[in-house]
């Protein structure tokens, strides 16, 4: 399976969502998520929760599956694959519960440029309307639908 996951926040630290998806070998998206993170969080924070989310994702459809991880983060990509060391206590955290969702022997992590990342760039600006609305995201009014 491939999982793009993405993260912003405007302001940074600021308004804040993440987004993910999970895809089949084929391209055909599996699930989508979008998470509003409120009005005051950084962007890398958004962006490991993107990862975080996708992973879940992965999860609930196959535990045993291997995953390829596409993120427009290069700081995420480098930590996760262990080439970047991680210094700051939230991205830790947050590396620690990513690393514990799937076995590590699972997953791996490809760089993408923005460009690439259109999917779950479009989830992240989702959740991000919602943190500035105050609201949930309505996965049935999303412009990226599983199918």
């Amino acid at each position: 399976m491939i999982i793009e996951a993405d993260g912003g926040s405007r302001g940074n630290p600021g308004i804040a969502g993440a987004g993910a998806l999970v895809r089949n070998p084929q391209g055909t998206i599996l699930a989508a998520i979008a998470v509003p993170l409120g009005m005051r969080a950084s962007n890398n924070v958004a962006e490991y929760t993107g990862l975080i989310e996708g992973l879940k994702l992965a999860r609930q459809i196959n535990p045993d599956a291997y995953v390829e991880v596409k993120m427009d983060s290069k700081l995420v990509v480098e930590q996760m694959s262990g080439r970047w060391k991680i210094k700051h206590e939230d991205m830790k955290r947050l590396a620690a519960e990513a690393s514990q969702i799937l076995s590590p022997m699972q997953v791996t992590y490809t760089w993408i440029p923005r460009a690439e990342n259109g999917d779950a760039d479009m989830l992240s600006n989702e959740a991000m309307d919602a943190s500035a609305a105050g609201s949930d995201w309505n996965p049935a009014a999303s412009a990226i639908q599983p199918g």
